[in-house]
């Protein structure tokens, strides 16, 4: 998934859900932690990866699959990190 494929994705599942960012991140909570919506929103544009956490905690809000944050093309992140 490209980097836009994922960032439609996202937007188009919260806007069929009639969410906002905001709303989104106070849903996703998990472990009794939070997400701010800078944050969600980071995540959506592409310019940060969630955590496997998170990420699943996203996708349970939005009914989507997880896994997508974590395809090679699906976060501009993704391809800017090194393997060390």
């Amino acid at each position: 998934m490209t980097e836009k494929n994922l960032k439609q994705t996202l937007i188009d599942a919260r806007t069929k859900k009639n969410y906002t960012h905001e709303q989104v991140a106070a849903l996703a909570s998990y472990n009794g932690k939070r997400i701010s919506r800078q944050f969600y929103g980071m995540i959506e544009n592409g310019d940060r990866r969630p955590s496997v956490e998170v990420a699943k905690s996203i996708a349970k809000v939005l009914d989507i699959e997880w896994t997508i944050f974590f395809e090679p093309t699906g976060n501009q992140t993704l391809r800017n990190e090194q393997v060390i």
